[in-house]
């Protein structure tokens, strides 16, 4: 009976913690991991600073997804009190790109 617990609490941890794991494995196969930490401002902006920033803001998705997509350069090249500029990443599926922004704004759980 313990063995039976201990798998189904194992599975559901599995289970619940699957969608933020693929979503940050999403980050880091889009190479976004390399100026951007969940918590931690590396070059670019925090995750947690970028969902604080965006809070309330009813057209966030859409315009995280032009930023994302064509760059910060191409918004204007607003540079957040550090750092440059984000490059393009139009190589990245539109898909991918949304379920990014997806998590990016639900504070990169």
């Amino acid at each position: 009976m313990k063995h039976i617990i201990t798998a189904a609490l194992t599975a559901a941890a599995v289970l619940v913690a699957t969608p933020a794991s693929a979503d940050l494995a999403l980050a880091k196969k889009s190479n976004c991991m390399a100026c951007h930490g969940v918590d931690k401002k590396l070059v670019g902006p925090a995750y947690k600073d970028v969902a604080k920033k965006y809070a309330g803001d009813k057209n966030a998705e859409a315009r995280m997804f032009d930023r994302v997509k064509k760059g910060t350069g191409a918004t204007g090249g607003e540079v957040w009190k550090m750092g440059s500029p984000m490059p393009p990443n139009a190589a990245v599926k539109d898909d991918d790109v949304k379920k990014l922004v997806k998590w990016i704004l639900d504070g990169a759980k």
